[in-house]
């Protein structure tokens, strides 16, 4: 359907009356003249046509000048570099993220001294170190505040512990794998990378299981995740160590285990390798039997009955 806007009564009489004292308006048969004098106007423009011809009110040649300096200076380029050349290869953090400088609004003095790991790591481009270095509180405190991520200044140092520890404890977990295989007793962690916000396969997996059995798997989602490459040596035929490395990737969740009989946090780790090959899923398979069949084994037998 159709609406129409329009009058549906006749129009009122819109005459006005003149005030008394207007002046008169001419009337009659003469047409109303237009009170632009056209003919000087048009006089005046053929004067100014015949001084200098139509002109842009654009300077052209200043513009092309602007536009080439533009141009010598490089091309235009975003200010947020996407690129990840402004992270670190190995531990993707940033490379200009200070181990002493203080973060704005900081009122305590943070220790600034890193401390060595037992993590063995190989040479690289920024580090000639045979192991992994712990970052200092101060350098842990200024990458929470550019997260966004704050905490209490005097716990720092305790946090920073906590972190090492587990970070320890990851490593350990991590070789009980690399041991199973040649080479392994040489392995080496080559870089890694938080990823937080990324849940794993295995962790989607349990949180689903865990609403439908919440006495056997997590109901919780880890509070965190790394992803650590590790490299091993290949063997030669009389077992000696080649210049080749053979790489594998392992996925590690952390979780939260509530407190011991004193308080104090637990955590619970994941450490897997990836499913990135086939050598990977075969020894994951394998592990798992192996664990199935030594909690068969530790089983309590029951007593025959009479």
């Amino acid at each position: 359907m159709k609406w129409f806007i329009g009058a549906s009564e006749p129009a009122a009489d819109t005459t006005t009356t003149l005030p008394a004292d207007h002046p008169p308006v001419p009337t009659g048969g003469g047409a109303a003249q237009c009170p632009v004098d056209h003919k000087a106007l048009a006089a005046e423009r053929a004067a100014k046509a015949a001084d200098a011809p139509a002109k842009c009110p654009v300077d052209h040649k200043a513009l092309a000048a602007e536009r080439a300096a533009k141009a010598a200076a490089g091309p235009a380029a975003c200010p947020v570099d996407h690129t990840g050349a402004a992270l670190s290869p190995y531990n993707h953090l940033p490379v200009s993220l200070s181990a002493t400088e203080r973060a704005p609004g900081q009122v305590l003095d943070l220790d600034t001294s890193k401390t060595l790991s037992s993590i063995p790591r190989p040479k690289t481009d920024d580090s000639d170190s045979p192991v992994w270095e712990y970052p200092s509180p101060q350098q842990f405190y200024n990458a929470l505040v550019r997260k966004g991520q704050g905490a209490p200044e005097e716990s720092i140092d305790m946090v920073v512990d906590i972190h090492n520890w587990i970070n320890e404890g990851a490593w350990a977990e991590v070789m009980k794998w690399e041991k199973r295989l040649p080479g392994g007793e040489q392995a080496m962690l080559a870089k890694f990378q938080g990823k937080p916000g990324t849940l794993s396969p295995k962790a989607r997996l349990n949180l689903f299981l865990g609403r439908i059995f919440p006495s056997k798997f997590n109901t919780e989602p880890p509070f965190d995740r790394h992803d650590w490459i590790v490299t091993r040596p290949v063997l030669d035929a009389e077992g000696k160590p080649t210049s080749a490395e053979t790489e594998q990737r392992y996925v590690i969740d952390y979780y939260s285990a509530g407190t011991d009989a004193d308080g104090y946090p637990m955590f619970s780790l994941d450490v897997r390798p990836a499913v990135d090959s086939f050598g990977a899923v075969s020894e994951r398979v394998r592990v798992a039997v192996e664990e199935w069949m030594a909690g068969e084994a530790a089983a309590p037998v029951s007593e025959p009955r009479d």
